[in-house]
């Protein structure tokens, strides 16, 4: 078993929360230890994928008047609101990130077998020819890309990466619910009549995550240093 270390974090504003995760991947060594961290948003969030202009958010009308935050990882845009989120750290030398898609089947995979036990059929998109990037929608679960996972014809979870030398940082949103600035993307209440809250899904989905990544927790927090780091 390889030691993970495991960060729950209470709802934060969406800026705090993609400067943890930077600092979380920068300061990951070559042979260091795994990290997962389950976060919220303080309130709803357009997080754009990095190489996206800003100016194109104002295509998206609902989501005008939220703050919004650029991601480290590529993609398009996501209203982070009644969400689950992760990030995962993995030193790039394992296996397990050794190939850019394998780390997509496995935590992907366990979401599957999360929603089954709560009562809710989920699949893995097939591979797919995706259009060209300018021909992309705006927003991120409105596009389809091999491994997502999807209820029947919709998007509820979905995953991006970015790898430096000495680590790979895959983070990725579960969609428990509509949000208001993104009305035309429903969620898991919305699909499966199901209302599903961020704690009972995150103890349901560890030790599938422990089993098939061959993980053991260790709960612990922001160090001092890092959280200075987050701040600057």
């Amino acid at each position: 078993m390889i030691s993970c270390r495991l960060l729950i974090d209470p709802p934060a504003a969406g800026a705090w929360n993609m400067a943890v995760d930077e600092v979380l991947w920068n300061g990951a060594g070559g042979e260091g230890p795994w990290c997962l961290r389950f976060y919220r948003w303080a309130e709803p969030t357009l997080s754009l994928g990095y190489f996206q202009d800003y100016a194109d958010r104002q295509h998206h009308a609902a989501s005008t008047s939220c703050p919004a935050v650029r991601r480290i990882s590529g993609g398009g845009a996501i209203v982070h609101d009644v969400e689950l989120t992760y990030s995962l750290v993995v030193p790039v030398r394992h296996p397990k990130a050794a190939r850019r898609g394998r780390l997509y089947e496995a935590v992907h995979a366990t979401i599957v077998e999360l929603l089954a036990g709560f009562g809710i059929e989920a699949s893995i998109q097939p591979a797919v020819e995706s259009p060209p990037q300018q021909a992309q929608p705006f927003l991120c679960f409105q596009r389809r890309a091999a491994g997502d996972v999807l209820v029947g014809p919709s998007k509820v979870a979905g995953s991006a990466q970015r790898r430096n030398q000495l680590a790979v940082l895959q983070h990725g949103s579960l969609l428990l619910a509509r949000s208001k600035a993104a009305p035309e993307l429903p969620g898991l209440q919305e699909i499966a009549q199901r209302s599903l809250a961020a704690e009972p899904l995150v103890a349901a989905w560890l030790p599938l995550l422990s089993e098939r990544l061959g993980l053991h927790w260790v709960e612990e927090q922001l160090s001092l240093d890092e959280r200075g780091r987050a701040t600057q």
